[in-house]
Parts: C-alpha cells; structure tokens; sequence
C-alpha cells in the first residue's frame, strides 16, 4: 500500500524546499521567487507540498503531547533524571504550564509555521498558475491546510491573530476564539466547491471536500464551547455530507487495528483524512517513533506481520483512570494496550530481563546490591512517584521501567532504522463522523436519515465488539466510546473539554482552573509580535 503513495510523497519531499521557518507575522524570505519557481506543472505541484510538509512537521510530536499529555490519556513521568525534559511534561500533567513552558511555545511555532508556508504558496501559486480548475483546486486545498493550522491553533490557544497576506509584516493583534471560528467556517466554505470529491490514491494525504466536511462538523460540534452558540444541526448536516457520498465505511472487528500499522494507506476506508508518513519520502516522529525511549521486546500475536517482537516507548503510558474505559472484554480495542506479564511471540515465552537486586529495586537495602536479579516483565496500571515527587521521578530502576500499561495502537515500524515511522496518522476518520453526529442528536440536533444516537452508537459498536448491542445511549457513553475509538488519535483534550472533564482530577493533577483549557500565548510569540494580549488568567 506504500508503494501508491511514494510518488506524491516525493512530490510533498521536493516542497520542503519551501518549508522553512514561517511565523504569522514574521518577514518570511526565501531565494525561491515566483520569476524563477515554479515555472510548470511538477513545480506546482511541489511549492502546494510545502504546506503539507509543514503540516505533518510536528503533529505527531508536539501537538500531539499538548493534546494527550494534558489529560488522563498519556503521562510522561521521570526516571532517574531521563525525560524531565525542563518539567515540559510534568506541567502538562499538573496543569502548570506558563507562557514559557517548552511544548506550549514550540506548539504554537509548529502551527505558525503551517500557516506561514500555507500563505506563501498561496501567494506564489495565485501569481504563477494559469488561471482554470486546476488553479482553483490547488488554492482551495492550501486554503484548507492552513484553515487546518488554524483550526488547531484556536483550539489549543483560544485567541490568536489571523494573517492571510503573505509579505505583510505588521504585527497583528489575537481576536477572539469566536472571531477565529468564523473567519476558518468561512475560508473552509469558500473552499467546498473546488475541492476534489475524488477519494482514491491519487487523493490520499491531500485534502478534499470530504476533508472540509469533516472540519466543519468537527468545528459545529464544539461551537457552544468555542462561540458560545449551538451548532449541532449544523454537525449533522456536515456528518450527512460524508456519510451520504458512500465513499466510507467502518472497519470490521478483524481489522479495526490494522488501520493503524506501518503498512496502512490508501485501502483503509475510514480514512478521510491522513497525515502520511514514510522513512524515506515524508519523514518525521510517528506516535510510537520515539524508539530510544523502548525498553523490551515485548510481544503481540499481531507483531508476526512486521517481523517483531517490537520495542515500544517505556516512558508514555496511560492513567488507571483512562484504561478504566476498556471494561469490555469482547472489544476488539483492548487490544492496543500492553498489560501484565509479557510473553514472546509464541505465547508461551516469559520476556525476562537480568539485572541486579539494586537494578531492579533502588530502594534494595540487603546485603548483595550487585547481585543477578532475573524477573519476567509485568507492566503494571499505577504510577507512583517513588524517587521524587517534586521532579515527577519514578526512579531509574526496573519496578520503574515496568510502571503503566503501554498503546501500541500505532504498532512499531520494524523496517525503520530510526525514529521515523511509516505509520500514515488519520486526523480524521468515518469513525468520527459516525460519534460525531450521534453526540449532535443527543445533544438536541434533529434525526435524519431514519438514524438515532443509539444507533449510530451501535452500528460502531458492531464492528469493534462482539457484546450485545446498547439498549440506551447517554452522552457519558458517548463520552465513554470515544475514549476507546480515539486513544492516542489527539482528540482526547477537546473530547475531554466538551464534556466538562477538563477540570477533573487524575493521576496526580488536582488544578481545576477552566482558564486552562487553553493555553497561554508563549513568550516568545509576544517577544515577536508587541500586538499579542496573554490570555486571561495568565500572566
């Protein structure tokens, strides 16, 4: 499935040349011009891939980590010092994030840049392009990758400044969120009738019309809380777009999780929008790419496919609180999890790790430190600050390795020899639309198309468990679902928002604060820009 796709993906390979370094209000320069670049239909064809370059940049990285770290999904704890990281993760968890906390302001320079090289080829290709379908179609897909940014910007940062003029550097003061919302609804709109209906290889990774529609529902669905105004018939006219076109379909039971693997791609029909990715032609961290961070061959009947046993990452894990959620045994989804005592790929033999007493234990006191300590890994739910609460340290030992139940729902590409993965990461999927538009009904949203919330509920829930159908649907069990369909997806913080979660108490975060959820404006950004306001609640 790979294979289909390199083509494009050398083309967006050849955009990076434009994917420089681009803040909203910052002089963007570049020795590439509209006189010399791009003169014909593969140059065009490369600058549009600049903005997709740029927007697989970090998604999987830092935007992925403010997303799913900041609640019960993920925790990246300390071990002996590794991964403190300046407390990037620890303020994450507690919620004491600043305006100079690391992931917050390089979040914020990732998005910028998507909007910037969005921008500049807008402007490059509005000048060079001949004028006829073609041209409308690629502005309309640029307009759509950086109403993408800015989609992901307002929702993690409220307020921030629009900019759609490339080379006009004056400082442009934050609107509000709502501001915000209408000026993306409106580009997003503007963009429909251009954008292609084709659903193939030749579309996969790019933006289409579905794509939009899938924005959009996601935009109407989270309107009350972004504008202060209900938007939910509006979701469900955007969720009839895609679920009437025909083009998509929920994965069965059997290979709901095969979506996710190293050899995913255009075939898997719930992918309305993906971000590929590749070791060779669209590079950058995957989900599970971070692989200094792995610890053991741990096995999985699934890892025979990619010649595994795999290494996932030791450090991320999940909250007792979050996996509390997989309650049903019969669920395909439990399976994305690595729980307990671990076995090879036979099943049958112990992954054993030899160490010594103190190795495996730092607080052994007996009488032989340096002596062999063999044990069988056994992952186990709780995290417990055992060295130093105040640096989020578990320890350094192998009681610490073992702490938390590990995802591995974006298995491990075993062909990587690095930290890039060939995992292609959906941002949105039918999945989605399907939850999406059974939560609008619930939430007041008008029936069409003879379904309800339940079942639509069900119609998921039959291709992902092999328990009996719900008798009832409320929005907790909606909430519920989509702790199970979604994790590591990086929707879990918005999900967690609209449902007034946000403020709970998990692990060790107590801070109930709603002026947290978003985050501040990151001091470097207001170094740049003297226009931007800080947020309310910070200083």
């Amino acid at each position: 499935m790979k294979k289909i796709f390199r083509m494009t993906a050398m083309l967006i390979f050849l955009g990076s040349m434009l994917a420089s370094c681009h803040k909203i209000d910052v002089a963007v320069t570049t020795e590439l011009t509209p006189s010399v670049f791009p003169q014909d239909s593969l140059q065009y064809i490369e600058a549009a891939g600049a903005a997709y370059v740029a927007l697989r940049g970090n998604y999987a990285l830092d935007y992925w980590f403010m997303q799913s770290a900041s609640t019960d999904e993920s925790i990246l704890p300390s071990r002996g010092g590794n991964w403190y990281d300046n407390q990037n993760y620890s303020m994450l968890h507690y919620h004491s994030w600043t305006k100079d906390h690391g992931w917050t302001g390089s979040c914020w320079g990732y998005l910028e840049k998507v909007i910037g090289v969005s921008n500049q080829a807008i402007n490059i290709l509005n000048g060079t392009m001949p004028e006829g379908n073609n041209k409308n179609e690629t502005i309309a897909e640029l307009k759509m990758v950086r109403a993408l940014g800015y989609f992901m910007m307002m929702d993690l940062y409220g307020n921030v400044p629009i900019d759609t003029t490339y080379g006009d550097f004056t400082p442009h003061a934050n609107v509000s969120r709502a501001q915000v919302f209408n000026f993306i609804e409106q580009d997003v709109k503007s963009c429909l009738p251009y954008l292609s209906r084709e659903v193939s290889m030749l579309t996969y990774g790019r933006v289409t019309k579905y794509s939009a529609y899938a924005l959009l529902a996601k935009m109407y669905l989270n309107a009350e809380y972004y504008t202060g105004k209900q938007r939910y018939n509006d979701c469900i006219i955007a969720s009839d777009s895609v679920i009437n076109s025909g083009n998509y379909a929920l994965e069965p039971r059997g290979t709901y999780l095969n979506q996710f693997y190293p050899n995913n791609g255009p075939s898997d029909k719930e992918f309305i929008f993906v971000i590929p990715y590749s070791p060779t032609y669209a590079t950058g961290y995957g989900l599970n790419g971070n692989m200094y961070f792995a610890r053991y061959d741990v096995p999985r009947s699934e890892a025979k496919k990619f010649g595994l046993p795999f290494t996932p990452s030791a450090p991320r894990s999940t909250l007792p609180e979050f996996y509390a959620y997989f309650n049903d045994p019969g669920d395909i989804r439990n399976a994305q999890w690595l729980t307990g005592l671990q076995y090879m790929n036979d099943g049958v033999t112990p992954v054993t790790v030899t160490t010594t007493n103190q190795g495996y234990d730092f607080k052994y006191s007996g009488s032989n430190p340096n002596g062999s300590y063999t044990y069988q890994v056994n992952l186990t739910p709780n995290i417990l600050l055992r060295l130093n609460p105040g640096t989020f340290d578990l320890g350094n030992d192998e009681i610490a390795w073992n702490m938390g139940y590990r995802n591995i729902k974006f298995l491990p590409d075993a062909t990587s020899t690095n930290r890039n993965q060939n995992n292609d990461i959906p941002m949105f999927r039918y999945s989605d639309i399907i939850l999406m538009k059974a939560e609008a009904i619930l939430r007041g949203g008008a029936a069409t198309n003879g379904a309800t919330a339940l079942s639509l509920v069900n119609q998921l829930r039959a291709n992902r468990s092999i328990s009996a159908p719900w008798a009832n649907v409320t929005l907790d069990s909606i909430y519920n679902e989509r702790c199970r369909e979604f994790a590591w997806e990086s929707w879990h913080r918005n999900d967690m928002i609209r449902f007034g979660k946000y403020e709970g108490t998990w692990g060790f975060k107590t801070d109930n604060n709603t002026y947290k959820r978003i985050f501040p404006i990151p001091t470097s950004a207001m170094q740049v820009n003297p226009a931007l306001v800080q947020n309310p609640g910070y200083k």
